[in-house]
């Protein structure tokens, strides 16, 4: 079969028999040849191999199916499903909060960063003009107060053991934010990314002074690092991944072989070319191929 459809489901609303078969059968009789289902996560995740009609047709009769139950659905090549290398955000992605935000939150000014970022995750704003001016209200802040807020970022369900499995795989996997690198250092480092690449607040006597370090990292940048490593590690840009879920992360999402909005943006849900809108990260290797077994439990 030249193509294969995984169904993924959160642990907390198990995938049943029943929807699996229920979309096969949408399946058969819109015209695909379709093998029987194989369930890679008994109640979570399940592939469905299939020829004979494209992949996204065979992504739209199963959301139609599903409805509105909590079900992940990413069609795609069967040959190219395993990915060498992986591409991912850092804030609302591999961690749960803006990590600006949080830092926002020592000057009680939380709310108001957080309705800039929320406009420039959703492609509102100018990505790089509302950083300068979302770091510029920081002027003054101590930088013990980096540390104060790390302490309270959490990771994502699933991400650290998305990255160190497909890190045990022969993966390659960078952490790249529009964040600032005294978080990615140590967020990359605790999941086991092999690189981080972020941006850098500008600090003189201990205080922030409103400034960030030039140039910025911006959508055009996480774009180049996606077609750089791929060059340097000898790929097609058909075995990489890239995670993200903001408007900063399209470019890259959209040129990757496989590229996920998770808990995208309105507008990022809307292009990105696959959606993880239920299950936690580790859905992403499911969508690999990538057995229960296979997980590098943390």
């Amino acid at each position: 079969m030249q193509s294969v459809l995984t169904l993924i489901a959160p642990e907390a609303a198990p995938l049943s028999v029943h929807i699996v078969g229920e979309v096969r059968a949408a399946l058969n009789t819109l015209g695909a040849e379709t093998a029987q289902p194989v369930w890679l996560c008994d109640g979570i995740a399940a592939d469905i191999a299939f020829e004979m009609i494209a992949d996204d047709q065979a992504e739209a009769v199963a959301r139609d199916v599903i409805a509105d139950a909590p079900v992940d659905v990413i069609a795609q090549e069967a040959a190219t499903r395993r990915k060498s290398l992986l591409l991912a955000d850092m804030d609302s992605t591999i961690v749960t909060s803006e990590t600006l935000d949080d830092l926002a939150a020592h000057v009680g000014i939380k709310d108001e960063i957080a309705a800039i970022t929320a406009r420039a995750m959703n492609g509102e704003l100018d990505f790089k003009e509302a950083l300068r001016e979302r770091v510029g209200r920081l002027k003054g802040l101590s930088t013990g107060a980096l540390a104060d807020a790390y302490a309270e970022v959490e990771l994502s369900p699933g991400a650290e053991t998305l990255v160190r499995t497909m890190a045990k795989n022969g993966a390659h996997c960078v952490l790249v934010s529009g964040g600032f690198k005294y978080f990615t250092s140590r967020i990359g480092e605790r999941c086991g990314f092999h690189e981080d690449l972020s941006n850098d607040f500008v600090i003189e006597n201990g205080k922030l002074t409103g400034a960030v370090a030039e140039p910025i990292l911006d959508k055009d940048v996480k774009l180049e690092t996606l077609i750089k490593r791929t060059a340097e590690h000898g790929l097609s840009l058909a075995g990489t991944l890239s995670v993200g879920d903001g408007a900063n992360d399209l470019p890259m999402l959209k040129a990757a072989g496989l590229g996920v909005a998770y808990r995208g943006k309105p507008s990022v849900r809307a292009e990105a070319p696959a959606r993880l809108d239920h299950a936690d990260l580790s859905g992403l290797l499911y969508a690999q191929g990538y057995r229960a077994e296979d997980l590098v439990r943390t």
